[in-house]
């Protein structure tokens, strides 16, 4: 019997450790057949054995518990509301008052506010002791035994640094893949369609058979830990340790370090939340020091230290009459959905985005299907769902195009990438215009008189191939073309002469590589200094600049290995563009702090905070915003937060005033 005991034992570990595996580190190490064979023989050990019986087992994951009533149980921490902001004012407003309470030194988390069904889990000893729905706040319904049928959901935790007890909140949500499946199902049994993925993720957790729920293929994302004792400094590093015990925390949360960088983030997500496999109306933004969490405290009904930034949402139904593809200046194949014409935010809609196959797929989007389109933020809106209820049973499944719609070649997707290229790089007409226009944009060659629609003009007449051609355009070739004048083409003309002056990182930027946005750009300009170095450098020497990872790697040297592109370059060239860091700039350049991290706190006298941060970086040195191990001096000035101070003294920080660290340079 001991034999059984500790066979049943190793199997049910090896269960837990695949599992973490494949949902929280999606490393997967052996097939679903294989796991479901395991599993299999320690069902039938359990069945065999009952006295072995665990209720943290992995074979709970399957259901099979029937609950015909879910008590009411208070919650040992309450769970509070957020308050929500709708616009930019908001966000300030409350950036002020929380700075008003503990100081101009605060960093935030910013995470994707999911929506779904709030749950409490309760842990005891590293095991999953009970499940609880958010209800009022104060308590809420049992749910243990259909939240164990959730694969996202760690029975046993990883590690043995978790505190005895805690509780775990997250979201519990249903992939918009799932929520498809699950409707197809429904209508194919000639039943009523869900409605959408929230309510039936908050439904799912009411059914009586905890089989059932199973089915659903519902997942939890996690977004706070509620402890007795602290088991980090910021919210952020307690996210991170969650992960490891097995959580599954969304990687897309992450540190801002201002009002500007949180914005940036909710601008972005405003626009790529629709990529996301699950529903999401918002970002949650916290202060992400839990010290200050604590000092800032509650009202009544909320967190002080929190906030919901909520997306606008317009939504509207319509018929999706096509779907026709484009192609972008980088090959990228973006379908759009050709739309019967609806009102919505206050315009015409005709079109909206489809993002790439796997959106059509997750979303299970057919011509002639009714489709709710959304518009928040985006400049384009988006196909959010699909009213199943109304679709044509013999309506075929949409299939993604093989070739490119505008030369014919045949696509290509590479592992890991979300859209098809179209490989056709010199030949094909909108990749041709499309670089253009990137290359005589405002933050690259920003070529005054110079349009995008011109460029397509150019392009159509034959006069330009290439961004280039545009520096051998002649006066009297632009004045036979339509809506340009005499004075137009003189002043495209100019404007194209003046661009010669464009510092090299912009230049830089305008080849267009992919990958390389405009800080990538002035990173690499500033290692390199020219152009000619740049092309020569292999991928070790590219990856090792920092913050060049190795996909930025590769496609440098991609784009530097293709002829045609080092042929464009070598013609810029002898154009008079500055593919080169200017003498003066270089010779303010060395390498004196080279491999040394700098925080820079405080006012200082002779020198300003933005001065003082080129003067690191222009000699080899790195400014990070916020203390760390690997932080080796803290430049202090006047008027410099208490915490800071205490925190390099703890970490051993070397801190040093603004006239050591200018000695330093001498």
């Amino acid at each position: 019997m001991e034999n059984i005991e500790k066979e049943i034992n190793q199997l049910r570990l090896q269960l837990h450790q695949h599992n973490y595996k494949y949902y929280i580190l999606d490393q997967p190490e052996i097939s679903d057949y294989e796991f479901d064979m395991l599993l299999e023989k320690l069902q039938k050990l359990e069945d065999q054995y009952p006295e072995f019986i665990d209720e943290n087992s992995p074979t709970k994951r399957v259901g099979g518990t029937v609950t015909k009533n879910f008590p009411t149980v208070k919650h040992p921490h309450r769970m509070y509301s957020l308050s929500n902001s709708y616009n930019q004012e908001d966000l300030t407003d409350w950036e002020k008052r929380v700075h008003k309470m503990v100081g101009d030194n605060v960093s935030y988390t910013c995470e994707l506010k999911y929506d779904g069904a709030s749950i409490n889990l309760l842990y005891k000893n590293g095991k999953l002791h009970k499940a609880v729905t958010r209800g009022d706040g104060t308590q809420g319904d049992e749910v243990t035994e259909n939240v164990k049928t959730i694969p996202s959901v760690p029975l046993t935790l990883q590690g043995n640094d978790y505190p005895d007890e805690f509780e775990m909140r997250g979201e519990i949500v249903l992939p918009y893949e799932a929520f498809a499946e699950l409707n197809a199902e429904r209508i194919n049994q000639g039943e009523e369609p869900y409605a959408n993925p929230r309510n039936t993720a908050s439904g799912s957790l009411k059914l009586q058979d905890s089989k059932e729920v199973a089915k659903r293929k519902l997942t939890c994302l996690f977004y706070g830990i509620v402890a007795r004792e602290s088991i980090a400094e910021t919210h952020f590093e307690s996210l991170e340790k969650c992960r490891k015990w097995g959580f599954h925390i969304p990687k897309e949360a992450t540190v801002a370090k201002s009002i500007d960088e949180i914005t940036s983030f909710l601008n972005y997500w405003d626009v790529h939340r629709h990529d996301l496999p699950y529903e999401t109306d918002g970002v949650v933004i916290k202060v992400n020091s839990l010290q200050q969490q604590d000092e800032l405290g509650f009202t009544a009904k909320a967190p002080r230290w929190a906030i919901a930034y909520k997306f606008k949402t317009e939504q509207a139904s319509t018929i999706l009459e096509d779907i026709t593809y484009q192609v972008g200046r980088t090959g990228a194949i973006t379908p759009v959905a050709n739309l019967k014409p609806v009102q919505l935010a206050g315009t015409t809609v005709k079109r909206a985005s489809l993002h790439n196959a796997d959106q059509i797929e997750k979303l299970d989007v057919r011509i002639g299907d009714t489709v709710f389109v959304e518009k928040g933020g985006e400049i384009i809106p988006k196909i959010v769902a699909v009213d199943f209820t109304k679709r044509n049973p013999s309506t075929p499944p949409e299939e993604y195009i093989s070739h490119c719609p505008e030369c014919g070649f045949l696509l290509t997707r590479e592992e890991g990438e979300a859209l098809h290229y179209c490989p056709n790089y010199t030949g094909c007409p909108p990749q041709i215009i499309g670089r253009i226009q990137h290359f005589i944009s405002r933050k690259a060659m920003d070529i005054e008189g110079l349009g995008s629609e011109t460029v397509a003009q150019l392009v159509k007449a034959d006069l330009i191939k290439d961004f280039a051609d545009l520096y051998l355009l002649k006066k009297e070739q632009l004045i036979p073309l339509e809506r340009m004048a005499e004075k137009s083409a003189e002043n495209l003309i100019t404007g194209v002469e003046k661009s010669k002056q464009v510092p090299f990182e912009r230049v830089l930027y305008a080849l267009g590589i992919r990958y390389v946005g405009e800080t990538v750009a002035r990173k690499l300009a500033k290692k390199m200094k020219s152009i000619d170095d740049l092309m020569q450098a292999d991928f070790e020497t590219l990856k090792n600049v920092d913050e060049i990872g190795e996909k930025i790697a590769e496609s440098v040297v991609e784009y530097f290995n293709n002829d045609k592109n080092k042929m464009l370059v070598e013609r810029l060239k002898t154009y008079g563009l500055q593919l080169s860091l200017d003498e003066e700039e270089i010779k303010n350049q060395t390498d004196k702090l080279t491999g040394n991290s700098f925080v820079i706190s405080g006012v200082f006298e002779s020198i300003s905070r933005s001065e003082l941060k080129k003067l690191i970086e222009n000699n080899g040195g790195k400014v990070s915003s916020s203390l760390s191990s690997k932080t080796n001096y803290l430049v202090a000035g006047e008027n410099m937060g208490p915490s800071k101070l205490a925190k390099a003294e703890k970490l051993g920080t070397k801190i040093i005033s603004e006239t050591e660290f200018l000695a330093m340079l001498r």
